[in-house]
Parts: C-alpha cells; sequence; structure tokens
C-alpha cells in the first residue's frame, strides 16, 4: 500500500508542473485521495465486504468529487488531474501510467450484468470532458482529446479527436510528447481545405479550356483569388473557435 502511494504521488510530480513537493501533493491533491481510498474499497471488495466498499467509494465521491467503482482496476503510476466529475465504472480497468483530465467518463452502454466498460492500456491520456463507453479496448500509448466520445476500440500509439472519436493520428512508437490540448487537429477543417483545394484546381482547368476554345465563361463559376482568400479566412476562424 505504501509503494502505491509512492507511485501515485511520483505520478503527480511527472504530470502537473504546479507540485512544489510531496506533502503538498499528499495534502492538497485530490486524484491522489481518490486513488488511495479506492485501493482501500477495492481491497474490501475483493474480500466480499461490498457494502463497506460502496461506503467508502461513496465517501470517496464526497470527498473528491471522482467517482470510482470498488470493482474498477486501476494500475500502478495512475494520475487524475484536478478529477472533478471523473466517473469509472465498476467492470471499467485503466492501466498503469495512464494521466485522466477532469470530467472523464469510462462508462458502460448496457444494463446487462457484464463486461460493459472500456479496458485502457498502459501510458494513456484522456483529455478533459472526454466520454469512453462501452466494453471497447484503448490501445497503449493512446491519445485522447478533450470532449472527445470514444465508442470503437483505438489501437495504440493513436491520437483521437472528436464525437464520435476519429483516429487522426497513429504513430508506430511511443509519443515523445504530451497531449497538447491546444493544438489538436480538426479533422473536419483538414477534409474541408483539401475539397476546397481540389474545387480551386478543377474550375482553373475549366477555365483555361474556355479560355483555348475562346468560350464565353460565366464569372460565377470561377474561384477568385480574393474568393480563396476569404475562404482561408473562414477556415482559420472555424479552426481557431471564433466561430462561423
Amino acid at each position: 500500500m505504501f509503494e502505491r502511494i509512492k507511485e501515485d504521488v511520483d505520478a503527480a510530480f511527472q504530470n502537473d508542473p504546479a507540485a512544489r513537493s510531496k506533502l503538498e501533493v499528499i495534502l492538497c491533491y485530490p486524484g491522489v485521495h481518490a486513488l488511495l481510498l479506492h485501493r482501500i474499497s477495492h481491497y474490501l471488495w475483493k474480500k466480499g465486504l461490498f457494502l463497506l466498499a460502496r461506503l467508502i467509494s461513496h465517501a470517496n465521491r464526497f470527498l473528491t468529487g471522482i467517482e470510482i467503482h470498488p470493482a474498477a482496476e486501476i494500475g500502478r503510476g495512475v494520475f487524475i488531474d484536478h478529477g472533478m466529475g471523473v466517473v469509472i465504472g465498476e467492470t471499467a480497468a485503466v492501466g498503469d501510467g495512464c494521466l485522466i483530465y477532469k470530467g472523464v467518463v469510462l462508462g458502460g452502454t448496457t444494463t446487462e450484468k457484464t463486461k460493459r466498460h472500456p479496458t485502457l492500456g498502459k501510458k494513456i491520456i484522456v483529455g478533459s470532458n472526454a466520454c469512453i463507453l462501452g466494453n471497447i479496448t484503448i490501445g497503449d500509448y493512446v491519445r485522447i482529446g478533450s470532449g472527445s466520445v470514444v465508442v470503437k476500440d483505438v489501437p495504440p500509439h493513436a491520437t483521437v479527436v472528436g464525437v464520435p472519436g476519429r483516429i487522426i493520428e497513429q504513430k508506430k512508437k511511443e509519443h515523445d510528447v504530451m497531449l497538447d490540448h491546444g493544438e489538436l487537429p480538426d479533422p473536419i477543417t483538414e477534409a474541408l481545405k483539401v475539397v476546397l483545394k481540389e474545387n480551386r484546381k478543377l474550375k482553373q482547368r475549366i477555365k483555361k479550356l474556355e479560355d483555348n476554345l475562346n468560350l464565353p465563361s460565366e464569372e460565377d463559376d470561377y474561384v477568385s483569388e480574393a474568393e480563396s482568400e476569404i475562404m482561408t479566412v473562414f477556415m482559420k476562424n472555424y479552426k481557431d473557435g471564433d466561430g462561423i
């Protein structure tokens, strides 16, 4: 138990630049408190003391804002940053070294008494308010962007964003940097950029053919440079979150 507590404190230092001392982490980090109380309730659950285990997990929820079912499997060196609103279901499993931000839900999609919650591999980063739902498997070193909703298996070393979650990147080795929540690619924006680029090229080819054949061209069918600039600014504002 003391070795697990030490690993939890070390994980806080590795993942939170605001951590200044071990005493501060032990006294002031709800994610560390939640994991400690969960390990106690999980031990009691495995011993068959279900009601006592549930009471401790309920007190854990009240004190930290983090709800972890006593039956959930939590690995070593896991860090829950801030943690308010985190929910981890009964049959969920979280691998070693995972980093979970506030508002994350590892939830179920069925009322049957079976494996209905996700299984997370090791060294996974789950961004704020992301939901991972159902009996799915998330591979090692996966990064899940804030606000994403993941309902399908994710292979190792992938980055997932969106609703529903889509893989936008997959590497063959461990990610060298942590998840930068402000720099996540937007697959919709990238797809629109490709469509606009191809549309511009097609209309330029049509304009050339019209010129070669001395055919009258319709101005409305030609995308001018000014129009292209407007579309570029539009896409930039969309990506920056300035609205449509």
